[in-house]
């Protein structure tokens, strides 16, 4: 191509400039438009048969959209609603983390200190596994749940902190040296909310009220530590209902059963909280009220292991990043609850979403919100990354079902062959098994 003389460049450029001034910006998305398309995203959930999801986008410091989906009780035909409780699971972890720093802060004691001296009942491994082991799920301590599962306490039993700790006391070895690895283990959260009833004198259920919750006006929030308290506005959780071979698939609100455990350990879990109350302490990262801008950041620092290498676990948080954007989040599953808090600080925007189905996906729910809040296109391929689901006989299939263990972690999970498809168990629910190889399987639709 001939180079273009200066006068043929200068009226290019003018041509070009005035056919783009021509050319209108696209319109931001107005609230309505927002609104209608976040509905989309969660229409699975949006009947008045089926468990659903409580979620809220915070933006700027207020709630820009919160909106309920589904029921909240199927018996009594309760909608869920803004102030519905939901049991969070382990997104519960980042308020432990942040307890312990404040008795930090307070001058008693140090993320360095040895979790025996505080806890004298757990084995001398000849290693020490510190604080700040187990809250970056470094420490090798086997995981409670496992535990009591393998001990023959389901979900739906009774189950008390004696319990669990009269089982870490007897456990032999670790799964690995402190700090030579990460896998996550609830025992580490567990055994922090005894060090911080035992250093402070008040149960972890009363240390968040007084020092967490009640300051920043969350008064919907608490840990639930009492399986027979009533609590209002809580959410039931379900997961779906079994059925029998050879029986026709169940219909209307029986499609489903009530999931909801009946252990007291907290720690790991068991905050009870809604959207709005969620919205406090996501805030509480800007403009601190709880701890102060070095406790916060220090909740957000990725840890490391004893060689150098570095995790995306904080204390309490994941740190991760998304489209070029950092993300600081941390889902949960209890029973057939289910959460996801998702916050995106460089653009001071968040999302929540609280569900009391155990085949919800919040994690994808809440990513998928924050991208169209957010103003960022879909993901080029995005829903191609899906694998197709390929045919197989009864059989071939069935050859699976069995349990198996992890011999790393020790980690029980249960296939089992039900109503003509395989069905992962796990954490005390079912979740479909689709094939989409010869020997591979995904699960859809759960947070696994």
């Amino acid at each position: 191509m001939p180079a273009l003389r200066p006068l043929a460049v200068a009226l290019a450029l003018t041509v070009t400039s005035a056919a783009a001034a021509a050319t209108p910006a696209p319109a931001e998305p107005t609230s309505t438009e927002l609104e209608a398309a976040t509905d989309r995203i969660f229409a699975q959930w949006n009947h008045l048969d089926t468990p659903g999801c409580g979620m809220a986008v915070f933006r700027d410091g207020a709630v820009a959209f919160h909106k309920g989906y589904g029921q909240a009780n199927l018996e009594l035909g309760v909608p869920i609603g803004a102030d519905t409780v939901f049991d969070i699971g382990s997104t519960s972890k980042q308020f432990t983390a942040a307890a312990v720093l404040l008795l930090e802060r307070d001058g008693k004691l140090s993320l360095d200190d040895d979790v025996r001296k505080y806890v004298p009942e757990l084995p001398d491994y000849g290693q020490t596994i510190t604080l700040r082991h187990l809250l970056q799920h470094t420490s090798g301590l086997r995981d409670y749940l496992v535990l009591q599962l393998l001990s023959g306490i389901a979900y739906d039993d009774y189950s008390t902190d004696r319990q669990t700790l009269d089982l870490l006391s007897r456990q032999k070895s670790l799964n690995f040296a402190p700090g030579s690895d990460y896998v996550y283990s609830n025992t580490g959260y567990f055994l922090a909310a005894e060090v911080v009833k035992r250093v402070s004198g008040k149960p972890l259920a009363q240390f968040a009220r007084e020092r967490i919750f009640e300051p920043l006006g969350m008064r919907n929030t608490r840990y639930r530590d009492d399986h027979t308290l009533p609590v209002r506005g809580r959410a039931s959780a379900y997961s779906k209902a079994e059925t029998a071979p050879g029986q026709p698939p169940r219909s209307g609100i029986e499609r489903y059963r009530i999931d909801v455990s009946n252990w007291d350990q907290v720690g790991d879990g068991s905050v009870l909280t809604t959207v709005a109350d969620l919205q406090r302490w996501d805030e509480n990262f800007y403009r601190p009220v709880v701890g102060d801008a070095a406790l916060l950041a220090r909740l957000q620092q990725p840890g490391k292991l004893a060689n150098g290498e570095p995790i995306d676990y904080a204390l309490g948080l994941m740190i991760g990043e998304q489209r070029g954007l950092k993300t600081v989040q941390h889902g949960g599953a209890w029973g057939g609850y289910r959460a996801q808090l998702l916050r995106y600080p460089q653009r001071h925007l968040s999302v929540a979403a609280l569900c009391n189905m155990a085949t919800a996906d919040p994690e994808t729910l809440a990513q998928r919100t924050a991208e169209l809040w957010l103003g960022l296109p879909p993901e080029p391929g995005a829903q191609a990354a899906q694998r197709a689901t390929v045919a197989m006989p009864a059989a071939a299939m069935q050859r699976w079902a069995g349990s198996y263990r992890n011999p790393k972690t020790g980690s029980l999970r249960r296939i089992a062959w039900n109503d003509g498809e395989l069905e992962l168990h796990a954490f005390g629910d079912r979740f479909a098994m689709r094939p989409v190889g010869k020997d591979e399987f995904e699960v859809d639709g759960g947070p696994i």
